[in-house]
């Protein structure tokens, strides 16, 4: 699998990302990366808790670092979330955070394989 294939895979945009990062080396270097950081579980946790401000920073921050990496769905699916939970007042809507789970779960599968491909 190539890194244009697996973006193709996590409905990300390769095309943005090479405009960004200049070269599958720093594409692959910043995707590997991903898995680790912890929006999610800080977006999770908050979700848990009823923490709305919390779960906005996670939504926001998730939102960002997927628009950094182009990781298009992901950055679609967390923006909207974002902004529902802007006012930090708001449930989150299941219906979005399932969205989130969903794109989120692409993404991690499609690095994982891509990963798993290149050993």
């Amino acid at each position: 699998m190539t890194i244009k294939e697996c973006y193709a895979a996590l409905n990300g945009n390769y095309e943005e990302a090479t405009l960004r990062l200049m070269n599958d080396k720093l594409i692959e270097r910043f995707m590997l990366k991903f898995p680790a950081d912890n929006s999610i579980t800080i977006l999770r946790d908050a979700i848990a808790a009823q923490d709305w401000a919390t779960a906005f920073r996670g939504a926001h921050t998730l939102k960002g670092v997927a628009a950094n990496l182009a990781f298009s769905q992901l950055q679609a699916d967390a923006s909207e979330l974002t902004e529902q939970l802007r006012d930090c007042a708001t449930p989150a809507d299941p219906a979005l955070v399932a969205k989130v789970e969903a794109s989120y779960d692409q993404v991690i599968a499609a690095i994982r394989e891509y990963e798993a491909q290149k050993q």
